[in-house]
């Protein structure tokens, strides 16, 4: 498939698309057939760091959007109105200001009597990477359905920002065909960069052992044990007792962890989350060329329109690869030359899955290239 340069479609352009999208309706068209064929709503699915945050606060700016930030967190399980009004950026967050608190969203959806979002469990807090929808998924699609339905019905568009979906990104794209789903990608490099940092400078492990987490707990599906052997991560032992009980071992051990091996764990599951894109998104959206091309922030703005009918600015998009360089002397105690087999181990692990789009594998080549030039640096 071949893009223009600063195309936003990119490696996933047309992937799981509807045989009708609004772009096949003639200009000329009465209105009504062009809105029947827009997307009834957007999932971002999203890494943690990978400036999802910021791509969802551009639509959450939008009169016409409900913006949902993080529906399948487990803070949601105890979330009460004063906590509501609590959830704002903090320093050891480097999320953007919001005009408003992260879960503001979800005051309509708080229970009376009790703490909690209506519908939420938190076992949808865990990704999972199995092949077929597991049993917690249908409590799941009636939870986000209710949110949708309930925002469609007054008349605004719902918008949710996942960082826990790409495991289940097609089974998301499956009992959700009206929405559209937009995968975001960042370098690998970049990413880990950011997360690795708030954790050298706050203290704030909870980046660092998340994709020990995340690999841990899947690693039973052969899928993952294939990426954690490929990108030789050494991971936690098993812990006995519940899943909270492994994430907090998870938040233990990388406080400690070996940083190299903080980064393999990353890179596996961040090769992980580029393949679901692959098989499961409408729209690809890559962080690192949204800062540098005023071009391909327009064209994006343009495909959601289409695609939605909602125009976000993406214009004031940062530089996020030039940071990474200027913050190169703050990677200490990493061997970043040592890396390059990691993203080589990665990039062939994706190559060697069946039915991969040659677009993905050229993009994420790309972004393997990337993650070399920025982690040679890195001491």
């Amino acid at each position: 498939m071949t893009q223009p340069p600063d195309s936003p479609h990119g490696l996933a352009d047309t992937a799981g698309r509807s045989a009708q999208t609004p772009a096949d309706i003639p200009h000329d068209a009465p209105g009504s057939a062009r809105e029947s064929a827009l997307k009834q709503g957007i999932f971002l699915h999203t890494g943690w760091r990978s400036a999802g945050t910021w791509v969802w606060s551009r639509l959450r700016a939008l009169d016409a959007v409900t913006a949902f930030y993080e529906p399948l967190s487990n803070v949601l399980a105890d979330l009460g109105p004063d906590d509501v009004a609590a959830s704002r950026p903090t320093l050891t967050s480097g999320h953007p200001p919001l005009g408003k608190p992260y879960f503001d969203e979800y005051r309509p959806f708080l229970q009376t009597g009790t703490r909690g979002v209506a519908g939420y469990a938190r076992r949808f807090g865990t990704d999972r990477f199995g092949s077929a929808p597991d049993a917690t998924f249908p409590a799941l699609h009636a939870y986000l359905d209710n949110l949708c339905e309930r925002t469609r019905e007054r008349g605004s568009l719902p918008v949710f920002k996942f960082c826990r979906s790409s495991g289940r990104l097609p089974w998301f794209r499956q009992a959700f065909p009206a929405i559209l789903h937009a995968g975001v990608l960042r370098n690998p490099a970049s990413q880990f960069a950011s997360g690795w940092l708030l954790n050298q400078q706050w203290n704030n492990p909870f980046f660092v052992a998340a994709p020990f987490r995340v690999l841990g707990l899947n690693v039973s599906e052969p899928l993952v044990r294939q990426a954690v052997d490929a990108c030789g991560v050494s991971l936690p032992p098993p812990a006995p007792g519940s899943e909270d009980a492994y994430a907090l071992a998870c938040e233990h051990y990388a406080r400690t962890a070996e940083v190299n091996n903080a980064y393999r764990a990353f890179v596996a599951l961040w090769i992980l989350a580029a393949l679901r894109i692959a098989q499961g998104v409408d729209l690809l959206i890559d962080m690192d060329r949204l800062g540098q091309s005023r071009d391909y922030a327009a064209g994006l703005r343009g495909e959601f329109e289409t695609l939605c009918g909602v125009s976000p600015d993406f214009g004031s998009a940062r530089d996020l690869v030039e940071e990474t360089r200027r913050s190169a002397a703050r990677m200490v105690g990493i061997d970043g030359r040592a890396m390059r087999a990691v993203h080589s181990a990665a990039l062939k692990f994706l190559k060697a899955q069946p039915g991969v789009d040659p677009a993905l594998v050229e993009r994420v080549r790309e972004k393997m290239v990337l993650a070399n030039e920025l982690t040679e640096l890195w001491r």
